[in-house]
């Protein structure tokens, strides 16, 4: 069951953002001069930038997801071990306790990093330049 579930997920979540490609797709507009894209003083046209941020939103979006989905995973399955442990054997309690906060602290890392580079990618775009 976990396994069809993780496979129905992982579909739509490929069907999402292959579809984008789709949606920002355009037409060829050399032979029409009227309808070019005026370049800018980069040397890039606003199109280019308009698909580079909208990629970029994407990003930051999938790796804001999965960064805080592994995160949530992660802080779950450490709780519930550590109420196992501490259901198996109460006299370890504040050994067990002070373990598990500190664990938690650690993991809550990784969603913050993925909000930070979710941040740098959407504001800072340092890939920007290269257009």
């Amino acid at each position: 069951m976990l396994k069809k579930s993780f496979f129905t997920v992982l579909f739509a979540l490929l069907f999402v953002v292959f579809a984008g490609a789709f949606a920002f797709a355009q037409h060829s507009t050399e032979a029409v001069s009227a309808t070019a894209p005026i370049a800018n003083a980069a040397g890039a046209n606003t199109s280019d930038k308009a698909m580079f941020l909208a990629w970029s939103m994407i990003a930051a979006g999938i790796a804001l997801g999965l960064g805080t989905l592994g995160a949530g995973i992660a802080q779950g399955l450490s709780v519930a071990k550590a109420m196992e442990s501490i259901g198996r054997n109460p006299e370890a309690q504040p050994k067990i306790q002070t373990a598990m906060l500190i664990g938690l602290a650690f993991i809550e890392t990784i969603a913050i990093y993925a909000l930070v580079f979710a941040l740098i990618v959407v504001f800072v775009s340092p890939l920007a330049a290269l257009i």
